[in-house]
């Protein structure tokens, strides 16, 4: 499979880990758009939000979110999360990933 998430997933292409479960990994974003920006997959390939049926998973993901936010040390100061879906909501790899973004006071511009 050419899918640049599962290769990070199965430790085929190097990633600098944030954390790591059973279910999902997290890792700093090779592109951050703020001073933290972690990016968490399912191990399992999902394409997108809208094929995730798995609540596991789904907690999974929320749990490494808030992991990462503490490990980053952002997790008093505030951070967001990002799950962009399909091509008008600018997905680029199509492998379900949740962005945990923060360390500065983040733009309200959703536009």
């Amino acid at each position: 499979m050419g899918c640049i998430f599962c290769k990070i997933a199965g430790k085929e292409v190097p990633s600098k880990t944030v954390y790591e479960d059973d279910l999902v990994c997290a890792f700093d974003d090779i592109e951050p758009q703020a001073p933290v920006h972690v990016v968490i997959i399912p191990k399992k390939h999902i394409e997108s939000i809208n094929e995730l049926d798995d609540s596991e998973i789904w907690f999974a993901m929320l749990n490494a979110a808030r992991e990462a936010a503490k490990t980053k040390g952002i997790d008093e100061t505030g951070y967001r999360l990002v799950i962009n879906c399909g091509k008008d909501g600018t997905q680029i790899i199509w492998h379900l990933h949740l962005h945990v973004m923060g360390g500065r006071m983040l733009s309200s511009d959703m536009g």
